[in-house]
This record gives structure tokens, C-alpha cells and sequence, in this order.
């Protein structure tokens, strides 16, 4: 079933959210550097620049005229050039290569790449299909069908895991080929690691099990988005996570709040608007005067994250959507 124009486009964005994103996306305009990466951060690749790519794209900015149509041209041009072009693989590790593909994905069908394809330059489907065939190759070489830091690790986490896994469905719903197959063993992947109290562990089998924010906001947003909401595993994530709404996030509280407005977004809209209003209420609080955002990941990661969590006001990335 359709939804409604309200829940893509939403209401009316609230004034604050407007202009703290525009600050946020100024600085991460003024940057780049020449090449179309962010390197401000200690956490620098493909992966940022396809998070700060999102957060450009996230705001319902024309990406082929819009005033920042030559940050999102450059940005994705540097995540192409940076791509193995045999294997596909976006360096770093498999965090970078899924937020890089994620990026190619909400870009592919909305950029217009025609004028800037060429002979030492692949088109965003070219790029998006090597990329997507990378995270396949990788996905049937491990025994847990998931993936960890190295595509040809032997083990898994949840966090890379959604990461890639995002990604893939990303370019599902964009039209790119992904069995269901795959997507069925990694959601199976998912379920090993959910307990029924909605907490999720981190690597292994049931590993790493505790409360985290982050790792049930990660499973929620993969169950929900692979279309499996009908999974016991997934009502459990929704109910720890609204049962939670008030918990601050103990590490990474860019990273979480970034998955967490998703999860909240799809598993429960009632639940995401009490929380987005403390959100956008903690985020101008913290905002740096330059528009930047300080945390444990470097100003360019953390910027693109913020701005990212707050992105679900304007819904117009296709992941967000219901």
C-alpha cells in the first residue's frame, strides 16, 4: 500500500531544523577539499564522503542544479575513483563500503551523471553494481552470512553488518539485482543475534549481548526495511527501542542517533516525533558556530551523522521513506 504524501514529506519542517541543517551543510560545503573527499576526520574514505554526500541529498536539494550540485558531483566523483574497479570494493573497510554504496544508491536515479562519465570515469549504476556484486562476493565466503571489517573476514558484527546490509537494500528498492537469497541469510544473521527482550549482540553468536541503542536501532532498521516486520525478533527491537526513548546513548552518540531516527521513523512514528523534538533540541544546543559537530569520529563524519538523524524531518531520500 502507498503511503501517505504526510508521511513522506511530512509537515511543515520546523524553523530550527531548517537552519541548523543549512549551517551544517555550509560547512561541510566550505570543507571539501578539491578532490570531493572530507578529509577533516580522523575517521576519513569513501564512507564519509558518501555520509556527507546523504546529508546533501537528504534535504531535498537539487542535485543536478541546486547550489550544492558540485559538492554531491564531486563527492560521488571521488567515491567512484576510490572504488577497486576489479573487485569493487571501497577501501578502508566494509563500513566505508557500505555507506559509500548506500550513497550511490539514494544518488542512483536522481543525479545526473551523463556529462561527467567517461573513459576513466564509471556511470553511479556501473559503480553501484560493482559495489553491490563486492558485498555479495563477500557475504558468500563468510559462515555467518554478514559481514565484518575485512571482505574476507571469517566472522561478523551487527554494525558493519547493517552497514552493508542497509546498503544492499538501498539498491534493491533502486532497481540494482540483489537476491533474495542473500538478503534472507543475512536477515537470518540478524534474528541469531536478536534476543527476544530486543537487546542485539555485537559479533559471533550471541556475543557482545547487552543493552545498546545503537546494535537494537541497527536490527530494527534492517528488519524493517528487508520488508520483515513481521518478525517476533523485529516487535521486540521496536518495543526496546521505545521503551528506551529517554536513554542517552553511552559511546558513539552520532552513530547511534543516526540509526536510531530511522528505527524509531519506521517501527513507530508516535514514538520517532517525541523523540525527534528532543533530538532537534539536544543538536542546537551542541552545534558548533562554524555549523560543524564535534564527537568521537572527526567534524566531517559527525556533521554528516547529525545532520543525518535530523534528515527524516524532510524525508526525501528514498531510504527514509515508509
Amino acid at each position: 500500500m502507498a503511503q501517505l504524501p504526510g508521511q513522506r514529506y511530512g509537515e511543515v519542517v520546523p524553523r530550527d531544523v531548517r537552519e541548523m541543517y543549512e549551517r551544517g551543510l555550509k560547512y561541510l560545503a566550505q570543507t571539501q577539499d578539491t578532490g570531493g573527499d572530507w578529509k577533516t576526520s580522523s575517521h576519513q574514505g569513501p564512507g564519509v564522503t558518501g555520509m556527507a554526500v546523504m546529508a546533501f541529498l537528504a534535504s531535498g536539494e537539487d542535485p543536478n542544479f541546486g547550489q550544492y550540485a558540485g559538492n554531491i558531483r564531486k563527492g560521488l566523483q571521488a567515491v567512484i575513483r576510490g572504488q577497486d574497479a576489479n573487485t569493487g570494493y571501497f577501501g578502508n573497510s566494509m563500513y566505508h563500503h557500505g555507506f559509500a554504496t548506500l550513497a550511490l544508491a539514494e544518488a542512483y536515479g536522481t543525479v545526473d551523471d551523463r556529462e561527467w562519465v567517461g573513459e576513466d570515469m564509471r556511470s553511479l549504476a556501473e559503480s553501484l553494481e560493482l559495489a553491490v556484486r563486492a558485498s555479495l562476493t563477500s557475504q558468500q565466503d563468510n559462515p555467518f552470512g554478514a559481514w565484518r571489517y575485512s571482505p574476507e573476514a571469517q566472522d561478523a558484527d551487527t554494525s558493519v553488518s547493517g552497514a552493508v546490509l542497509v546498503s544492499l537494500l538501498a539498491a534493491r528498492n533502486a532497481g540494482i539485482e540483489v537476491p533474495d537469497k542473500a538478503i534472507d541469510r543475512a536477515i537470518g544473521y540478524f534474528t541469531s543475534m536478536t534476543s527476544d527482550g530486543g537487546q542485539v549482540g555485537y559479533s559471533g553468536g550471541m556475543g557482545g549481548m547487552g543493552d545498546s541503542l545503537a546494535r537494537s536501532s541497527i536490527a530494527s532498521l534492517v528488519y524493517s526495511v528487508a520488508r520483515r516486520k513481521d518478525l517476533p525478533k523485529y516487535k521486540a527491537t521496536v518495543q526496546y527501542l521505545t521503551s528506551n526513548l529517554e536513554q542517552t546513548p553511552r559511546n558513539w552518540p552520532e552513530y547511534t542517533r543516526y540509526y536510531q531516527a530511522q528505527a524509531l521513523f519506521q517501527g513507530d512514528v508516535e514514538s520517532w516525533e517525541k523523540w525527534n523534538t528532543g533530538l532537534v533540541r539536544q543538536l542546537k544546543t551542541i552545534q558548533q558556530t562554524d555549523g560543524s559537530f564535534k564527537g568521537q569520529l572527526g567534524p566531517a563524519a559527525d556533521t554528516s551523522l547529525s545532520l543525518l538523524a535530523m534528515a527524516l524531518n524532510f524525508r526525501f531520500l528514498p531510504i527514509y521513506e515508509r
